[in-house]
């Protein structure tokens, strides 16, 4: 599928909405989240804050999430060509085919840090931090969404979108975590002099996402060829088997002329090795 020099689609095609938009901001949401929803210690939940600056004046605890910076993954960059999606619509007009551009695969880098009113505290919610964020093999894990140019939902198997996966074979979006060493001491003092802030311990964390583009659908090309002929049918050579195999060549008629004078009563002896000969 090409499109115009006007960087138009041809007549007859149409675009959906983009897809991939928020993510960024469902991947931050689902950090929030996943560390609230893993507090089981008998003291109120620590507070989330995203400015730096931030000071309670009580002793409460809060972590700060913060993302710095966020990069494309280079190792699974693809060419911009449209390709088509792995989507099976359940639509009345099966020959309809959805095309979609490569996503942006992006590494987004947060920073972590904690305070308390008593530094001991701060290490030991700092300790929890890491244990909790260990077990976050996914940030996000569901159904990856495909909006149709009608702007229908579905999922790879063309029923109804849900947030919960009701089909093995439906395509996953995941969003993965890891624990990185990517800030030095010097670099998180220039963020905490930025946004005038104490220093605090902090943490590195990387998570990888994919931001999806919009659907086009298209009708499906139509490619001809001629019937596949019999491969029994054709005469092969007369040394071919049924198989197709090729199986040794009958003796030519021919001989190969001698060379030198024609022997005269000469046989082998049974005494003689054939290979002293």
């Amino acid at each position: 599928m090409r499109m115009t020099p006007t960087g138009l689609l041809p007549d007859g095609i149409e675009r959906g909405p983009l897809q991939g938009t928020n993510i960024i901001g469902e991947t931050t949401e689902a950090l929030h989240r996943f560390l609230l929803d893993g507090w089981n210690l008998d003291r109120p939940a620590p507070r989330i804050e995203e400015d730096l600056s931030f000071v309670p004046k009580d002793r409460e605890e809060v972590l700060y999430i913060y993302m710095y910076r966020f990069e494309q993954n280079t190792h699974l960059l693809n060419s911009k060509a449209w390709r088509a999606a792995k989507i099976s619509p359940q639509t009345e007009a099966p020959e309809e085919v959805y095309y979609e551009r490569p996503p942006i695969y992006l590494n987004l880098h947060y920073m972590v840090a904690v305070h308390s009113k008593f530094r001991s505290d701060a290490e030991r919610l700092l300790g929890w931090v890491l244990l909790r964020l260990h077990e976050a093999t996914h940030l996000v894990y569901r159904p990856r969404k495909y909006v149709l140019p009608n702007g229908a939902q579905v999922d790879s198997t063309g029923a109804s979108w849900e947030p919960e996966p009701e089909h093995e074979d439906a395509i996953m979006e995941k969003v993965a975590l890891a624990l990185v060493n990517d800030l030095t001491v010097g670099d998180a003092i220039n963020f905490y002099t930025i946004h005038e802030a104490p220093y605090r311990p902090f943490l590195t964390y990387r998570a990888q996402c994919a931001m999806e583009g919009s659907l086009v659908s298209a009708p499906a090309t139509t490619v001809r060829a001629p019937d596949a002929a019999d491969p029994m049918s054709a005469q092969g050579p007369s040394h071919d088997r049924a198989n197709g195999r090729l199986s040794s060549p009958p003796p030519r008629d021919t001989q190969r002329p001698r060379l030198g004078p024609s022997g005269h009563d000469y046989r082998r002896t049974a005494e003689t090795n054939p290979s002293e000969d």
